[in-house]
């Protein structure tokens, strides 16, 4: 936890959401976001003048047209880390993960965006936990082997295999392109072994439905 992060009982009340489908920010993972819309432009600029934090969510109808769609209860709320101005307008801004949050209320739009009275109660260990992850991390190794293949990712296999369980299941479930409702679930685990387990179940799936062949041979 840096000096710069706010303590637990320092979470505020109220949150602004920015709700993107199958994008996923995790206690400790750090997220990089290029900002162009009006709206978020406002809610970024406010949030640099405040405290810093921004709540990331997922739409639940992520085909909606909706301008507002409706949002998964459970999101996670990240910190401004770094910023930087662009001559075309935009803001290019790394969030730094914090500690998972459930919407208890959203409040009427502010600037065009969204803020909620966030209800932090259930992840009080998301800031003060030092839990290792308890993963089968020779199982996950090779199933990211052939799955990696399958996706064309290129991957540092010995930064990989050098990393703690922790970084190595956030960096894994949020940089991994599985579907929405997938990325909800590794957010939604209530704890690191419990991340570890989903993802690798995820992975497992994605092998085997998209290449069995290559998936059996490993």
């Amino acid at each position: 936890m840096s000096a710069f992060d706010p303590g637990f009982d320092d979470l505020p009340g109220q949150l602004p959401i920015f709700p993107l489908t199958g994008v996923l920010l995790l206690p400790r993972g750090e997220l990089p976001l290029n900002v162009f819309e009006p709206r978020y432009l406002n809610m970024t600029l406010d949030a640099i003048a405040g405290d810093r934090l921004i709540g990331m969510i997922q739409p639940t109808e992520p085909e909606s047209e909706d301008a507002n769609p409706p949002v998964y209860r459970t999101g996670c709320a990240g910190r401004i880390v770094s910023f930087q101005e662009t001559e075309d307008s935009r803001l290019l801004i790394t969030l730094k993960g914090l500690c998972r949050f459930n919407v208890k209320e959203e409040l009427p739009l502010l600037d065009g965006y969204r803020p909620v009275v966030a209800d932090w109660s259930n992840y009080r260990a998301d800031m003060e936990s030092t839990e290792e992850a308890v993963i089968d991390r020779e199982r996950l190794l090779d199933l990211l082997k052939t799955y990696f293949k399958i996706q064309g990712i290129e991957a540092d296999w010995n930064a990989i295999e050098t990393t703690s369980e922790e970084r190595l299941v956030t960096c894994l479930s949020m940089i991994c392109p599985f579907e929405g409702s997938e990325k909800q679930a590794l957010l939604e685990a209530p704890t690191l072994t419990d991340r570890g387990k989903v993802l690798i179940t995820l992975v497992e799936m994605a092998v085997h439905s998209s290449a069995p062949g290559e998936a059996a041979r490993q």
